[in-house]
């Protein structure tokens, strides 16, 4: 084989260029790329980290946002309670202005129609004392023959009413 034959003629220019051509590609990639692609690394990672930054205080901006709101919602919620409340007082209070004004009425109605009553019931009351001296004049004529005074019914009918 004659390629075996060659290698001693061509082994040194070989590992020459072999040694040059790695050099070039290292000078080329360590010196010219990798600094391009270290740099791109790290403004991307100096990118995420500000990015994560930004939103930590987002979040935090958030966060006291969202306390500020419940804050306010809570006295919101107290004063609404407070005008509920005193709408409520309010309320009972006309609404026991009302019912003493009604309870006043009825009273008054009341008090109107037991005179009435009592009118109506005095005035029967005398009737009936009235058709009794009557009827125990007749009845003491008809039964007894003798005539009796009114005056004297009259005294006879009030002692049995008085006792009972």
């Amino acid at each position: 084989m004659p390629q075996i034959a060659q290698i001693d003629a061509t082994f040194a220019s070989q590992l020459f260029w072999l040694i040059l051509t790695f050099g070039l590609v290292y000078i080329v990639i360590g010196k010219g790329m990798l600094p391009k692609i270290e740099a791109t690394v790290e403004a991307r990672d100096n990118r995420i980290s500000d990015d994560l930054a930004a939103a930590e205080r987002a979040r935090a901006a958030a966060d006291e946002t969202e306390e500020a709101y419940r804050a306010r919602t809570e006295v919101s919620r107290g004063e609404a309670l407070k005008v509920t409340q005193a709408a409520k007082e309010a309320a009972a209070r006309e609404s026991e202005q009302r019912v003493k004004a009604a309870d006043a009425e009825t009273g008054e109605k009341v008090a109107a129609a037991e005179a009435r009553i009592k009118a109506a019931a005095d005035a029967a009351l005398s009737d009936i004392e009235a058709v009794a001296v009557e009827a125990a004049q007749d009845m003491v004529a008809k039964l007894s023959g003798t005539k009796v005074t009114k005056a004297n019914a009259a005294k006879a009918v009030k002692a049995a009413l008085a006792n009972g």
